[in-house]
């Protein structure tokens, strides 16, 4: 059973999988705690994200901190109206999703300063080696240096979800390894887990550490 910070913080490129992370690792910490929210902070793209999972998250009772523009038809930045639960509740545990790039980033500087504080938080660089522009482990660095930037939180580890959609196989994750490995290498952050579609798990348990499978929402 993996273990939580009260926060959890997870960015990544466009394309990187941190949404689909964000709901599978929200029902995991559902398991273990009463209280549990998912925040949506991705006020770039406002028509893919953790607001899909609104019934999944009601059924199992995660409330769901989101802009009500999301999955509408406006393109605002706009942010939810309850952020500061986040922080201010210490009571609730929050999986956050965070933009794609450092813009979407520049979001979480808002609440950076309560989240430092506090100093119960892990934040998390997705990363997906199969993705055009985090190809390498320099490439996705400079990536993961730009979010840190932008929202003034220091990650704290490396996710690796490097997938081909529909098309991945066990080879694809394994081979994976090394680049997420020298990645985390040259952030000097530890790999804290290895993602992959919960049918993919069985086959590569035991091959590859900290595996965590996922089940894809509807929309992936």
């Amino acid at each position: 059973m993996r273990s939580y910070k009260r926060l959890t913080l997870l960015c990544g490129h466009y394309g990187s999988g941190k949404t689909n992370i964000a709901v599978n690792m929200a029902m995991d910490l559902r398991k273990q705690k009463e209280r549990v929210a998912v925040a949506d902070l991705d006020i770039v793209n406002p028509y893919f994200r953790t607001k899909d999972s609104d019934a999944d998250f009601a059924h199992a009772g995660i409330r769901l901190i989101c802009s009500s523009f999301a999955n509408s038809n406006l393109d605002l930045p706009a942010m939810p109206q309850d952020l500061y639960a986040i922080t201010d509740d210490r009571d609730l545990s929050v999986i956050l999703d965070i933009g794609g790039d450092d813009r979407g980033a520049l979001a979480l500087g808002r609440i950076a300063p309560a989240v430092l504080a506090e100093n119960d938080y892990e934040m998390l660089m997705v990363v997906n080696g199969r993705r055009p522009l985090t190809p390498d482990a320099p490439s996705t660095l400079e990536v993961l240096r730009e979010i840190e930037a932008a929202c003034g939180i220091p990650f704290t580890g490396i996710v690796n979800n490097t997938n081909l959609g529909i098309e991945t196989t066990e080879e694809t994750v394994l081979s994976s390894i090394p680049y997420a490995e020298e990645t985390a290498a040259l952030a000097g952050l530890p790999l804290v887990m290895t993602t992959v579609e919960e049918s993919l798990y069985e086959p590569l348990a035991g091959k590859i550490e900290n595996l965590f499978p996922l089940k894809l929402q509807n929309r992936f």
